[in-house]
């Protein structure tokens, strides 16, 4: 039995077919790379297949299409400026912090995981968050780099702990 509203493969099929070399280059005009174009682009596809909420019918199919797209062009970017930062940061550490490629990969992936979870914080929060898990700053030390009291950064943290308490992100103390 089909949920009501879901779309099916024929109708992907048939939406694949009219507009995947549409989206193609309205990709590759955004990303600069045919590559990368022809990856978000599958990526889009695969997206509405594995969603519940995409209708049957379409008004306006460029539009659905664009929209899923743009999301992925900006997780996309996302995770090209946290693997760049990254890798800064792996260049600045000493020669005995070398990680071995498999660490550095799950390094990366729980940085992007992490940073997914704190994107619906307001930023100070994040901000006041990092400082203190991450980079290892007192509270004190964030309050004056941030302009706010000591009590305020404290709710700050606590926001920030709730947010991966709630995703059960054991990874962050």
């Amino acid at each position: 039995m089909s949920t009501p509203g879901a779309i099916f493969p024929s109708s992907i099929e048939s939406l694949y077919c009219d507009h995947h070399a549409w989206l193609k280059r309205w990709l590759q005009r955004r990303l600069g790379s045919a590559e990368q174009a022809a990856d978000l682009a599958h990526d889009t596809f695969v997206r509405l297949l594995n969603s519940e909420r995409v209708p049957a019918q379409f008004d306006e199919p460029r539009a659905y299409l664009t929209t899923v797209a743009r999301n992925l062009v900006s997780n996309h970017w996302r995770r090209e400026q946290l693997e760049t930062a990254y890798l800064e940061a792996l260049a600045q550490a000493p020669y005995q912090f070398e990680l071995s490629p498999e660490d550095r990969a799950i390094l990366l992936e729980t940085l992007l995981e992490l940073d997914q979870l704190l994107d619906g914080l307001p930023p100070a929060v994040r901000e006041a968050f990092l400082l203190t898990q991450l980079d290892g700053q007192t509270h004190a030390q964030v309050a004056e780099a941030l302009g706010v009291s000591v009590p305020t950064v404290k709710r700050y943290v606590v926001k920030g702990l709730q947010q991966c308490y709630f995703a059960d992100l054991s990874f962050v103390a």
